[in-house]
């Protein structure tokens, strides 16, 4: 339970330090590279910028010092994740060849294997990344965000129980 709500609250720090990136960043966004049906080969969520993010950071409040702290915490780490997340989209444009070409297991074992050494090393760093950024919220504003973790995980879980609709009689 209790490493189910560390990732809650890692996600959450995700989505708090996208929107400080988002509206500190005066750049175009480049959408990542068309995915098959619609679905992404990588682990990431959908879902993890935006409006999801702003929401976040109004409901706890940051103040401009905050966003200052947190926007330099991630700046200091983007040259450690955007290579790594730039081999992950290589690896996965690797991939796509074998799913629309001629198969080969052997290659494909390797690029996953080289994909999950990538990840880990995302996940590490994403984590520590996370950390830096919790330790900047004020006692109240980590009460408030594990309130808000407790009714998302609270919102999942019954969403996760809702039986699917029963198939049409013939």
């Amino acid at each position: 339970m209790k490493s189910f709500r560390f990732r809650l609250l890692v996600a959450a720090l995700a989505v708090l330090l996208g929107s400080v990136i988002a509206k500190s960043q005066t750049t175009t966004y480049a959408p990542p590279p068309p995915s098959m049906h619609g679905h992404e080969f990588g682990m990431g969520g959908p879902g993890m910028g935006g409006p999801r993010m702003e929401f976040l950071a109004r409901q706890l409040n940051l103040t401009d010092d905050q966003k200052t702290q947190m926007k330099a915490i991630a700046e200091k780490e983007r040259p450690t994740m955007q290579p790594l997340r730039q081999q992950e989209r290589q690896i996965d444009q690797q991939l796509r060849q074998y799913v629309e070409g001629k198969y080969d297991a052997t290659s494909v074992q390797n690029l996953a294997a080289q994909k999950a050494q990538i990840q880990t090393q995302l996940t590490v760093a994403e984590t520590q990344l996370h950390n830096q950024l919790y330790q900047v919220l004020t006692e109240d504003q980590k009460a408030q965000l594990k309130q808000i973790e407790t009714n998302h995980e609270a919102h999942m879980k019954k969403h996760m129980n809702q039986a699917p609709p029963a198939p049409p009689a013939q």
